[in-house]
């Protein structure tokens, strides 16, 4: 009989845990975190007043909230009396008034005798977050756990008048991760579309390039290597909490080649002339003969071409002086 008597107990403290409290406050407004918003928002709350806390569409970068409390310097007097609470799993989003609700309660705190008080929350497992000298971690609250009912209660009886109209303002704003995303958009050249290439960044291989990658942030290393395209080589420069997208232009391997020389000289390309030489000529990969003609002065230089690479080529005349003593 006593055995089934602790099931039946046991089992009605874990129904009530999972059920949570239910209790009727005075919602003073909505809170929602934003990650375009890194300064967060802010809202002047009474000693018996809750706020409703909500996390923004995107979540990436967050790696947990910071609620930060801070009352009038009246308030010394009267540590004790009041005490911060967190509810979680609200039955719904309470409107801003007189409001019934239903959530699981997390965390209970008198408030210290202390003018700014910050607590920080975090949403991740390895959140890294710790608690010091002016801010206090608490427990992990998973984003699903949210919207957070975030109210202050009196705990001690015979409040004064100063107490009930005293002004606390809280504010509430994104814990940042150090990492950005990239979104890498490629352009691929006419004909060569879907070849076959390698994308690395910092020596580690994308498997799958067109997928938004989480970096952290700094700068960082591009390189494309194919037989089919040109070798790309990059730097770019990842910003906490933001996104980049990197449009990579993809360019057909064929060799080029291009040639500076005075108005009056004559080009050749393997004893074919080049009428425009300011263009960029598509060449065949190997050895190929460049001639520069000027009247009677000629010059013969032999290039071998590889595969991928551009080619700028010349005419230099100098003029040598020496002095005799």
């Amino acid at each position: 009989m006593k055995s089934w008597y602790g099931i039946l107990l046991l089992f009605f403290f874990l129904n009530l845990e999972v059920r949570g409290e239910s209790f009727r406050a005075l919602v003073a407004g909505n809170l929602e975190i934003s990650l375009n918003n890194p300064e967060g928002v802010s809202l002047p709350i009474f000693y018996n007043n809750s706020v409703i806390i909500s996390l923004g569409a995107d979540l990436r970068f967050l790696r947990g909230i910071e609620i930060d409390l801070t009352a009038p310097q009246i308030w010394l007097p009267y540590r004790g009396s009041l005490a911060m609470v967190i509810y979680t799993n609200l039955d719904g989003i309470p409107r801003t008034g007189i409001a019934d609700i239903e959530g699981r309660q997390i965390i209970f705190e008198p408030l210290p005798g202390k003018i700014q008080n910050i607590y920080q929350i975090p949403l991740l497992p390895s959140h890294g977050l710790r608690s010091g000298p002016y801010s206090n971690v608490t427990v992990q609250v998973s984003p699903s756990s949210f919207p957070l009912l975030f109210r202050l209660m009196p705990i001690s009886k015979g409040l004064s008048e100063d107490l009930e109209s005293m002004r606390f303002q809280l504010s509430v704003k994104p814990i940042l991760s150090n990492e950005g995303a990239v979104r890498i958009r490629l352009h691929y050249p006419e004909n060569l579309h879907g070849k076959p290439f390698t994308l690395l960044i910092d020596d580690t291989v994308i498997d799958k390039p067109s997928e938004e990658l989480l970096l952290k942030e700094g700068e960082h290393s591009l390189i494309v290597l194919s037989e089919a395209y040109r070798n790309e080589s990059r730097r770019f420069l990842v910003e906490r909490a933001k996104s980049t997208e990197l449009i990579i232009e993809l360019k057909d391997p064929t060799p080029l080649m291009s040639f500076e020389a005075p108005e009056n000289a004559g080009v050749f390309l393997d004893n074919l002339p080049i009428t425009n030489i300011h263009s960029p000529r598509a060449v065949e990969p190997g050895r190929h003969e460049v001639k520069f003609q000027i009247s009677d002065y000629m010059i013969i230089k032999n290039i071998v071409v590889e595969k991928g690479k551009t080619y700028r080529v010349a005419l230099s005349i100098d003029i040598n002086i020496w002095e005799n003593e």
